[in-house]
């Protein structure tokens, strides 16, 4: 028997929360590709599916999943399509996928910047509900120097638009990315643009970088130092204790040397505690060797 095949191209990331739902392709690539510690779609350029695609793969789709509830559309930032195209592609799940319940995507910060609110709510009536942003930090020193393209206040401005039109999100943290003296300063930073929004998870990734990322030649010739990893652990720390807002935290990501999840304000304590012990036991040497043994995320 042949199976019919969907349209995958490049490297296809989902986050782990989204492992059933049903995956359908809308970009490949990145529209940024400029972040200097990416390499997460290396060689893979920008490429948007036609709808023709698009329609094709729900067609298979609904042979093989006729029931499906949740689809989540992969890609880098799906989200940078313009509001008219999200609404195609919306009608067309919604045509295909009469059982769909919602669907959700990646996006960068700037994504969301052309959307009004109002075509926001539009999106969120098309049963849009969840979005997946790499903030990674509101420390503009750091964000200037790792060219994401936007600042903290971007950050606030915008996710503030998903808050308002009702769109939950779902934000993720770069742990150790200001470098080495920097790490308490960027949580700090972050935790307090975040205070003032409302995510429904903080996913906490550690900066591990790849040679196939522009900053490892930053690294190599030193320009660049990464945060040791004692010095990480006590940004976690210091992000985790500043936050002040009811929100879930994944931290158990094979990046991270302490994996860590909870629901603040109500584990707080005891995460800070296991902080304080791991940072207490834990020599710089044992958890720098784990580090170098992570060959790809």
């Amino acid at each position: 028997m042949i199976y019919p095949e969907l349209h995958f191209i490049g490297q296809v990331w989902r986050p782990p929360y989204e492992a059933n739902s049903q995956l359908l392709q809308i970009t490949s690539g990145c529209t940024w590709h400029k972040c200097k510690f990416c390499s997460l779609y290396h060689g893979t350029p920008f490429r948007m599916s036609p709808l023709s695609e698009i329609e094709s793969d729900l067609k298979v789709i609904r042979q093989w999943q006729p029931r499906a509830r949740r689809v989540y559309l992969t890609g880098a930032n799906p989200f940078a399509l313009s509001y008219n195209k999200l609404m195609d592609i919306a009608i067309l799940l919604r045509k295909y996928l009469p059982d769909m319940v919602s669907f959700g995507m990646f996006a960068r910060v700037t994504d969301i910047t052309p959307k009004s609110v109002e075509e926001l709510k539009n999106l969120r009536h098309m049963k849009l509900d969840s979005i997946n942003i790499g903030i990674e930090t509101a420390h503009d020193p750091t964000l200037e120097r790792m060219n994401k393209g936007y600042h903290a206040s971007d950050i606030l401005e915008q996710l503030s638009k998903l808050d308002e039109a009702g769109i939950r999100y779902n934000v993720f943290y770069l742990n150790g990315l200001g470098g080495k003296g920097y790490g308490v300063e960027s949580a700090v930073t972050t935790a307090d643009v975040l205070n003032k929004l409302h995510p429904c998870i903080i996913n906490i990734v550690s900066l591990t970088v790849f040679p196939e990322s522009k900053l490892y030649q930053e690294v190599l010739d030193g320009t660049y130092t990464e945060e040791p990893e004692i010095e990480r652990l006590i940004e976690m720390r210091a992000l985790i204790e500043r936050l002040k807002i009811k929100v879930n935290l994944l931290g158990h990501h094979v990046s991270n040397t302490v994996p860590i999840t909870g629901a603040l304000p109500h584990d707080r304590v005891a995460i800070l505690r296991e902080f304080d012990r791991a940072i207490a036991e834990f020599p710089e040497e044992e958890l720098k060797a784990y580090r170098n043994r992570i060959w790809h995320l």
